[in-house]
């Protein structure tokens, strides 16, 4: 066991957010966390370790347990590139083998010097001990797997964005290696490539792994057990996010029946107790039955219904059968205009739903405001069928007004709801009671979002283009805006990165790469398969734009030829560094046994710096060959 916390009660003034919790986390084990927007994740979090201290119970840690937690704003040298803080976690490896090389010269002056000979002993246990021939080539592989290539090693952290930082602290917790390894919302900033490689990454992770996570497709690919924060209650499932739902539905099942078993046996007792207590023949058979009624644990009765958004999209009008058609657009941002993608097209048949996907950067977001502008004012390239009423989600909210309250948003954008419609509106999304005068300006990214899906409710649009609905929202919420635009009649096509939601309503999906948008006709699942396939038959080398149109021309049988060349040069560097690592290890071995052998060690020594230059060019080959 790693850690555990046992009875562990938090609270904040009079409110407890933890309550009595007790669970235990194993080597090996993969954890979703989740629970609704405030339900306490951050705390339980900050509890485990050690940042907060219960106020009952206790956190336990195995003997020098190693902890590694990624914060929702994880904090870095800001000072530094990035291949720096990569380097500064080997620090002292990085010292001993410098130390290990100023000793090298020193023997070679003074080769009797026994002192220098166990010195060197010394120095390269601990470089050997903290990876000191492997430490580049794994800091090289798992920032290419967060998506930062060489040439942005030298990049100073100060200078990139929230989403690069969180990426790059996510590369550093991997680095460190930690038995228990915390990870708080890590989903958030990454692509799916990113995503998909960080997913394979801790499938094969050898330590303990926590997450707090939206992503439902990433607790699915990854968690093995479930716990659920509610009430400040804690309950563990196991199995992933999706087996986790049709556990708890049949728990809240077994619950509700065992609850209504043992009230109507309560209901019984006491009925007996008041008809029979004040008898002189039965009162001490009333009395037994007080002293059984005293001593029974009540079940708590489950929530069969738990409060969440309730969204609905309807519309009056029907569309004409071609809603949408792009052809040959171009996509560009900035006052330079950046191009980026050419010759776009695409068309949406009424009813049809479709997912824009790519990375970031790659203009999905300019995509969806370019059609929104076109709704508006008819352009060349972008053209909508008759009887369209365009509805639009922008992910900042920015089409609101910070001043106005909340109820002025809806009644001003539409006045004929009147007030009481506005607020009955706003309620369905879970703003209440005083909530609906607060200003847009002071409500949280959850609130504006819901705020921003009302709006989208009232309009009665009969295609909707989306911008990351979903981000700001909890699991709940998520889940009934999916099952409402399930139910959605008429035409949808928006930007996601959340994989469940793409895959539970895409059709289609149209991705953008390399400056161009490709179509895909089926869900997510099965995009990524074709993705996965296409991965593996990819040739040998990545050609550069120039080289690019003759590689495409090579036959099949071309390509797997190169295929093979390619992987019998991975076998055979492999085993060259293998073999250079074993004689690495008995240079080692021989200067530590022979330290009065002056000779010997100074052969040693100007082989054990030649191996090195022969295992690094090894390893760089083996990269490219691996890229």
């Amino acid at each position: 066991m790693l850690a555990s916390l046992t009875d562990v009660t938090v609270a904040y003034g009079d409110t407890e957010i933890l309550k009595n919790i007790t669970a235990n986390i194993n080597t090996g084990d993969r954890i979703g966390l989740i629970g609704s927007n405030g339900a306490g994740k951050t705390t339980l979090l900050n509890t485990l370790v050690r940042r907060l201290l219960p106020e009952k119970g206790t956190v336990t840690h195995k003997t020098g347990l190693i902890t590694g937690y990624l914060e929702q704003n994880s904090g870095l040298d800001t000072d530094s590139t990035i291949i720096g803080e990569m380097r500064s976690i080997f620090r002292e490896v990085i010292a001993a083998g410098e130390r290990m090389r100023a000793i090298e010269q020193e023997m070679g002056e003074r080769p009797e010097d026994k002192m220098l000979q166990a010195e060197y002993t010394r120095a390269q246990n601990r470089f050997e001990a903290g990876g000191g021939y492997s430490f580049e080539v794994e800091i090289k592989k798992i920032l290419n797997g967060m998506g930062f290539s060489d040439k942005h090693y030298e990049t100073n952290i100060a200078t990139l964005s929230g989403g690069e930082k969180t990426r790059l602290a996510i590369a550093r917790l991997l680095l460190l290696d930690p038995e228990l390894l915390i990870l708080d919302e890590p989903t958030n900033h990454l692509d799916f490539k990113t995503l998909m490689w960080l997913e394979e990454y801790l499938n094969g992770y050898k330590g303990a792994v926590l997450i707090v996570s939206h992503d439902r497709y990433f607790l699915d690919k990854l968690a093995k057990k479930i716990w659920e924060l509610d009430e400040g209650e804690l309950t563990e499932y196991t199995g992933n996010y999706t087996q986790y739902k049709q556990l708890k539905a049949e728990y809240v099942s077994w619950q509700l029946k065992e609850y209504e078993k043992q009230s109507r046996q309560i209901a019984h007792m006491e009925d007996y107790v008041a008809r029979n207590l004040t008898r002189a023949s039965t009162a001490k058979s009333a009395q037994s039955r007080v002293k059984q009624l005293s001593r029974i644990e009540r079940i708590k009765k489950p929530k069969t219904k738990v409060p969440v958004p309730s969204f609905q999209f309807d519309f009056s009008q029907r569309s004409a059968s071609d809603v949408l058609e792009v052809q040959d657009l171009e996509l560009a941002v900035g006052r330079e205009r950046k191009i980026l993608a050419r010759h776009v097209g695409l068309e949406m048949k009424r009813g049809e739903k479709a997912a824009v996907i790519g990375d970031n950067g790659t203009g999905k977001s300019t995509l969806i405001k370019r059609l929104v502008a076109a709704a508006r004012q008819p352009e060349e390239h972008i053209v909508f069928g008759k009887n369209t009423l365009v509805g639009y989600y922008d992910q900042e909210n920015k089409n609101m007004t910070p001043e106005k309250t909340v109820v002025q948003e809806v009644w001003d954008a539409f006045p004929s709801l009147m007030e009481y419609g506005a607020r009955s509106m706003l309620g369905r999304v879970l703003i209440t009671g005083e909530e609906v005068y607060k200003h847009i300006g002071d409500l949280s990214g959850g609130e504006r979002a819901k705020v921003g899906l009302a709006l989208l409710m009232c309009g009665g649009y009969n295609v909707l283009l989306l911008d990351e609905p979903t981000n700001h929202l909890d699991l709940p919420a998520r889940e009934s805006l999916e099952a409402a635009l399930k139910e959605y009649e008429g035409t949808l096509l928006f930007v996601s990165h959340d994989r469940y939601f793409i895959n539970a309503l895409a059709e289609k999906i149209y991705e953008i790469a390399d400056g161009r948008v490709e179509e895909f006709t089926g869900t997510f699942d099965e995009y990524r398969q074709k993705k996965e396939l296409e991965e593996e038959r990819k040739p040998v080398h990545r050609n550069t734009s120039a080289e690019r149109p003759a590689a495409e021309m090579k036959n099949p049988k071309q390509r797997r030829a190169e295929e093979a060349r390619r992987r019998e040069r991975v076998s055979r560097v492999e085993k060259q560094i293998a073999e250079a690592e074993a004689r690495e290890e008995e240079l080692g071995r021989l200067i530590s046994e022979n330290p009065a052998d002056f000779e010997l060690v100074g052969k040693c020594c100007a082989e054990l710096e030649e191996l090195k230059r022969e295992h690094d060019a090894l390893l760089e080959e083996w990269l490219a060959l691996e890229s």
